[in-house]
């Protein structure tokens, strides 16, 4: 396992997090605490150590695990958890980015996780009701208080990221160092806004539903209902087929690499960006250990081509049109001019 620091930070993370929203059997599917301790170890033992988990995650239950799983060596593991999602569905203010919630939930995921600060504390999700000054201003007040020490926010805009970061270097708060966002050779989707910001902002992404919620693992190429799972046979077809499509290629150059489609598909998300960190997460060890060998997989030249071709998006308006137009805004030189800054197309 090799390090990357994390956007504009000298925190040092894994190339690889460990997901844990599997950690618990609270929800009736994911992994016990012997399963769990198993992924844990496994994970750490190959040189892992950024972990991430949530305050609802499996109701609690992950947070409790890791924090036993930590205990021994706690410094030595870079731990993040969110708020935002509701505690209590009763409670107006039991979710959110605001203050109260943001307070009352961190405190929670202190006592759950048996320590006296996080390493990263992310906003789970956008919340339109929460001023973003508001949000920045309540997080700087914990880094400033010692309980977290850096911030990064899941789920949101582009245009919610880069202005929350302005504000906050305007006003001398702490800034977003990550972003999560869902990105996978089936969810390009990424690519639009939030990827190019990430690079060229430098925050980091740590980017979750890599595999394609196990699309990609090819387990459904031969059962594309999957048992009324992922891909349901109700109008089977258009995006579905798509996304077979996809799950299919890679699994051919899996088979041509020597390698698991698992593995292939993550190390394409980790040939995306330099900012880019896949989170892992499985039910069984044995599939965890299998996903921490796309390390040791590199994919060339061709078979990115191939898997690009079979998966790309249309960027849209303006990006399409502006990609397009290079010639017209340029003059005949367009195509002489070597930029050496990561653009937005």
């Amino acid at each position: 396992m090799r390090y990357k620091l994390l956007g504009r930070t000298g925190l040092r993370v894994s190339e690889l997090a460990l997901g844990t929203m599997t950690f618990g059997s609270d929800w009736g599917w994911g992994a016990d605490k012997d399963e769990s301790q198993a992924q844990f170890d496994a994970f750490a033992e190959a040189g892992g150590n950024f972990v991430d988990t949530a305050n609802r995650y499996t109701n609690g239950t992950a947070e409790r695990y890791v924090g036993e799983f930590v205990a021994a060596d706690r410094a030595s593991f870079v731990i993040a958890s969110k708020y935002t999602l509701s505690r209590d569905g009763r409670d107006a203010n039991g979710s959110g980015n605001h203050r109260k919630s943001l307070v009352e939930s961190l405190e929670a995921s202190l006592r759950r996780l048996g320590t006296d600060y996080i390493d990263i504390y992310w906003a789970h999700i956008w919340d339109p009701c929460t001023p973003i000054e508001e949000m920045m201003r309540a997080l700087d007040d914990q880094v400033r208080a010692g309980k977290i020490l850096y911030t990064g926010i899941s789920d949101a805009p582009a245009w919610v990221i880069s202005r929350a970061n302005t504000m906050a270097e305007a006003r001398g708060w702490t800034p977003f160092c990550a972003l999560q966002s869902q990105y996978s050779l089936v969810e390009r989707n990424a690519e639009r806004e939030l990827l190019p910001m990430s690079v060229n902002l430098d925050i980091g992404f740590t980017a979750w539903g890599a595999l394609g919620t196990g699309l990609l693992t090819g387990k459904y190429n031969n059962d594309p209902t999957g048992g009324g799972g992922r891909i349901h046979s109700a109008g089977w077809g258009g995006l579905e087929a798509h996304k077979l499509a996809i799950a299919r290629e890679v699994v051919a150059v899996a088979e041509e690499m020597g390698a698991s489609a698992s593995q292939v598909a993550l190390s394409w998300v980790r040939q995306q960006s330099p900012t880019m960190i896949p989170v892992i997460g499985a039910r069984k060890a044995s599939q965890l250990v299998d996903n921490l060998g796309c390390v040791d997989v590199v994919l060339g030249a061709e078979h990115l081509e191939r898997l690009d071709a079979v998966s790309k998006i249309e960027l849209g308006f303006p990006y399409d049109f502006i990609r397009g137009g290079r010639s017209s805004f340029m003059g005949q030189v367009a195509e002489q001019i070597d930029d050496h800054r990561h653009t937005v197309v």
